[in-house]
């Protein structure tokens, strides 16, 4: 199964697609130079089939090319970045 996931056109989420379907998105908040992660959503028929990692590697991986740092309020991406230490440097917590 490949999951795409793009930049909203609004440039607040990352939306997940799976065969043109929608399967999940992660909001997030800009602010002074930090990108907040607030919420992880996958949509019930792609639980548990990566979706929700995908699309938190996808959103590190930006974060990491623009040089911010990001605060994990969203519990899915705190708890996939303790799971994936090499993300953990991107963590303004951390």
């Amino acid at each position: 199964m490949h999951v795409d996931v793009k930049l909203s056109s609004a440039g607040d989420l990352f939306e997940a697609e799976v065969d043109g379907r929608q399967a999940g998105r992660l909001e997030f908040i800009r602010r002074d130079g930090v990108i907040t992660y607030t919420h992880t959503e996958v949509n019930a028929e792609f639980e548990g089939k990566g979706v929700g990692a995908v699309l938190v590697r996808t959103a590190l991986d930006a974060a990491r090319v623009e040089g911010v740092r990001v605060v994990p309020f969203c519990p899915f991406v705190k708890g996939w970045i303790r799971r994936h230490p090499e993300y953990a440097d991107l963590a303004a917590d951390a």
